[in-house]
């Protein structure tokens, strides 16, 4: 599914696509279009280690930085705060409850 998001700082919005997975534990952005659209990140406290989806270490050896974004889907805006890593083939990870 298309979203976007929006650069809290300068307010740009851009649109990604996102997948849904309701076995994450978070929500993710690839730090390759964090890069591009020059969100700023905010380094984290401790270092997170990522597992893909089948359990396998990712790519990268941790997670360092996660940003504050607005989303908007149809008719729904939220604040919310991406982790932000190496996520190959996908823009945006969102978690379902």
């Amino acid at each position: 599914m298309n979203i976007k998001v929006e650069n809290i700082n300068i307010y740009k919005g851009i649109t990604v696509k996102a997948f849904l997975n309701s076995s994450t534990t978070g929500i993710f952005m690839d730090k390759k279009i964090a890069a591009r659209y020059e969100f700023r990140l905010q380094k984290l406290e401790k270092l997170v280690t990522v597992r893909n989806v089948d359990s396998i270490n990712n790519s990268e050896e941790a997670m360092t930085y996660q940003m504050e974004v607005n989303t908007y889907y149809k008719n729904h805006i939220e604040k919310i705060r991406m982790d932000v890593c190496d996520l190959e083939k996908t823009d945006v990870i969102l978690n379902i409850l």
